[in-house]
């Protein structure tokens, strides 16, 4: 990201309108606000008999006011694009000018400069500058509910008024048979008694429609046409105290959700991995420990990982293999959201770990992340979107048609790894979800098919095989020695499909040098050293493809606090 569109997400930040968000923004709204209330006081004392020197005062504060908002207006409209991405492109701006609070702000701010231009009168000016106080509504709750309240119940009212106009013309038509025949140089044409019939719902304030109706029919059609008149306000009123009440309860819900929301957050605090020093986020937690925990409510905890995207629900079940007869076991995983796909971290280093299936598969993502973390390499994931259709991002037919967050994760996986010297390694797991047991844990691939067992072949994943098979012998040894684990190349799983991403990247793009790891979740997940495991893996890939760059762990491996 450039420091332009840096600049450009923190402005769009400023202007959330929540006067309830903890930073410093919150600033730049109240003085929004207090320059409002000042303008319109200014109005006010205008409207008075004042003197020449109180008029140039006045004057010069709202010149001022008006330089604030002119910038402040740009701002909003430049930044649009990132409270929204509807609004982007010039298209996407006039849309956002089009909008309730976008012609407010147009109309009560760049009208000033019309003046310059067309010699409107100073009436007008004074009563644009009052429409100024209608921009405060945007920080008003109360307005933002009753906005919730109609728009739940616009298609009800549009319902009521349909069957409304529709009752009124057919007694209107109905009213004209009757009425042109006793006074017909009254009731001279339908239209007549339609108007008649119209201006009946707003109390007729021209007197255009004073042609009470003679006949008995036409009396007691007025009659039915009084009760709808009250109808007209009765049942919106009614739909709209409904629709508030609605709103009401869902602001209730949503504050609700966001206290349990932080409730989730603190109870992912960061544990000490014994056997490596590391404060470490929990790979997961179960509901029943949430519960006990933090005194949360199982449909409290369903509510707010519903409502997050930094919480899923998983079944452990699906982690354990058949061997294991595993049981049903629902738990929640955290992880850290920073792209519309998920996660994406650039350090400046020739390695980059991908998880392209931390959605799909339980806690590969915390396991990656760590070791990218430890290693001080680039890391990402795709944490978000849907679990059914589920659609890969291991292995896929057209980036671009796929689905929209595909394109983004890709384009960043190329910025990543178009580097000199590039290599990628993506964890994938085994050995669970009905899969048997096999008797290795790590099972390395080169992009070649199930059983070859060679360091040969074409299409493979990797250009530079003779530092890769050096880097396999060494990493197996590793595990064995310290974790009595072992480990295989391409004997258990097939990666020679043309589908996979490793081969989807740009001609020119991507690196020419990556590795598939499949580890068994006994070892990623349930084992006690899984960050050991992590670290050795890290060490390992620093010897072998970044020797070049001297580093030091990072020091949040160290830090005790919640989450990532």
């Amino acid at each position: 990201m450039t420091r332009i569109e840096e600049f450009k997400k923190n402005l769009a930040r400023v202007f959330d309108n929540d006067l309830r968000t903890k930073q410093w923004g919150n600033y730049v709204d109240y003085a929004i606000i207090v320059l409002i209330i000042i303008n319109t006081l200014s109005v006010f004392i205008s409207t008075f008999h004042i003197s020449p020197a109180q008029e140039k005062i006045l004057h010069i504060i709202d010149v001022i006011i008006v330089a604030i908002f002119t910038v402040e207006v740009s701002l909003r409209i430049w930044t649009a694009d990132k409270v929204n991405p509807k609004y982007k492109g010039i298209w996407g701006r006039i849309r956002y000018c089009l909008t309730f609070y976008g012609m407010i702000d147009i109309v009560s701010t760049y009208s000033f400069y019309l003046a310059f231009i067309f010699p409107l009168p100073y009436s007008v000016l004074k009563s644009l500058r009052v429409v100024r106080l209608l921009r405060i509504f945007r920080y008003m709750r109360s307005f933002r509910i009753l906005q919730q309240a109609i728009k739940s119940k616009a298609k009800e009212l549009f319902i009521s008024l349909q069957f409304l106009i529709v009752i009124t013309l057919i007694l209107s038509f109905i009213l004209f048979f009757y009425e042109h025949a006793a006074q017909p140089e009254v009731y001279d044409n339908g239209f007549r008694s339609v108007v008649w019939a119209f201006a009946q719902y707003i109390g007729d304030p021209g007197d255009f429609a004073d042609t009470p109706p003679v006949t008995i029919v036409g009396q007691i059609i007025a009659c039915l046409i009084g009760l709808l008149g009250i109808a007209l306000f009765a049942v919106p009123t009614g739909l709209i105290g409904a629709g508030f009440s609605e709103a009401m309860d869902q602001e209730l819900y949503k504050e609700e959700t966001k206290k349990n929301i932080e409730k989730l957050k603190a109870a992912f605090e960061r544990k000490l991995d014994r056997p490596t020093g590391y404060q470490v986020v929990p790979q997961h937690l179960s509901v029943c420990d949430i519960q006990a925990r933090m005194g949360m409510k199982t449909d409290d905890i369903f509510d707010a990982v519903q409502s997050s995207n930094e919480f899923r629900l998983i079944n452990l079940a699906t982690t354990q293999t058949i061997d294991e007869h595993p049981q049903d076991k629902l738990a929640i995983e955290h992880f850290m959201i920073n792209r519309p796909y998920g996660c994406c971290i650039d350090r400046n280093s020739k390695i980059t770990i991908v998880s392209p299936s931390s959605l799909a598969d339980a806690c590969i993502g915390n396991f990656s992340y760590y070791i990218a973390l430890i290693g001080g390499f680039n890391f990402i994931s795709r944490e978000i979107g849907e679990l059914r259709p589920y659609r890969s991002y291991y292995v896929f037919d057209d980036r671009q048609a796929h689905e929209p967050n595909l394109a983004q994760y890709m384009d960043d996986l190329e910025r990543l790894t178009t580097r000199k010297g590039s290599w990628t390694l993506t964890p994938l797991v085994a050995s669970g979800a009905n899969e048997p047991s096999y008797p290795t844990v790590f099972h390395f691939s080169a992009g070649g098919a199930k059983g070859d067992e060679s360091f040969e072949g074409d299409n493979l994943i990797v250009r530079d095989m003779a530092a890769y098979r050096r880097f396999y012998e060494d990493l197996s040894a590793e595990l064995e020695s310290k974790f009595a684990m072992a480990s295989d190349h391409q004997r258990y799983h097939n990666v020679s499909s043309p589908k996979l991403f490793a081969r989807k990247f740009a001609e020119g793009k991507g690196s020419q040098n990556n590795i598939i790891l499949r580890i068994a979740w006994s070892a990623c997940l349930w084992d006690p050293r899984r960050i050991a495991i992590a670290k050795t893996i890290a060490d390992v890939l620093n010897r072998h493809f970044e020797n070049d760059i001297r580093k030091e762990y990072s020091g949040d491996l160290r830090i005790k606090k919640f989450g990532y």
